[in-house]
């Protein structure tokens, strides 16, 4: 399984300054032999500019959320159906920050669901929002469990799961990469039981400084990047990191 790196913007950048960033992600990967799977997420007022920039290149769109209805009444909202018109191939779903504006478990089942429906890949996040090592993985599996409750089973359908607990998120905190590693099995095989075949990244604090610690173990498929990606030379490291863990782990095999 290849690695995969995901650049989640948030809410910066113009849509200038995000296609500038998008041409400096595609120039990063031209010619390369080996490359993560990459994906970035600009804010929705960049999307269809940055769509632009890369068509025909090798990194993929997505998108950094999405309504759970494909139309309708919804003021201020953006549908499923809309993305996909803009050529987005990824949404992300249940990030701790939409949590923390009031996204309940059963909105997030909704969306995912939404999403499987416009064939567009959920970037599902999923997070234990205090550091208490006793009753993480509880609640982690409960999110988990209620998100994809509305989908119906599918046989290795595939979907990226992003653990990123909420205390790590912009904080400089990254969580220790045995304990990442042991969630992520625990959500791989939670998503395994339910028909799901799951690429599970990590997501807190990501930076070019612990790229190689975390993409270096093998239960770590790949990295959600706030901050660092919108650094062109931050991500452009990250990116390097990637291809020569990949290259390293492909020669093991």
């Amino acid at each position: 399984m290849n690695k995969i790196v995901i650049g989640n913007w948030k809410m910066n950048l113009t849509v200038r300054e995000s296609v500038a960033l998008a041409r400096a992600c595609v120039r990063a990967m031209r010619g390369k032999l080996v490359v993560p799977d990459v994906i970035i997420c600009p804010s929705f007022t960049a999307l269809a500019d940055v769509s632009k920039i890369l068509r025909n290149s090798r990194i993929y769109l997505g998108a950094q959320n999405m309504h759970s209805e494909p139309s309708g009444a919804f003021t201020g909202e953006v549908s499923g159906h809309q993305l996909a018109d803009l050529s987005v191939k990824y949404a992300i779903i249940g990030h701790s920050e939409r949590r923390a504006l009031g996204e309940t478990d059963e909105l997030i089942s909704e969306k995912v669901k939404s999403a499987f429906n416009q064939n567009i890949m959920p970037i599902l996040c999923v997070g234990e929002e205090k550091i208490n090592k006793a009753k993480a993985e509880q609640s982690v599996l409960a999110q988990l469990q209620s998100a994809l409750s509305k989908t119906r089973e599918r046989k290795g359908t595939k979907i990226i799961i992003a653990y990123e607990p909420a205390w790590a998120i912009g904080t400089g905190n990254s969580a220790r990469v045995e304990d990442v590693a042991a969630m992520h099995k625990v959500l791989r095989d939670e998503a395994q039981q339910k028909g799901f075949k799951a690429s599970v990244i990590y997501g807190g604090s990501v930076d070019s400084e612990n790229t190689h610690e975390y993409l270096r173990e093998q239960e770590i498929d790949g990295l959600l990047v706030g901050g660092a990606s919108l650094s062109a030379s931050q991500f452009e490291v990250i990116l390097k990191i990637a291809e020569e863990v990949i290259a390293a782990q492909t020669n093991n095999i």
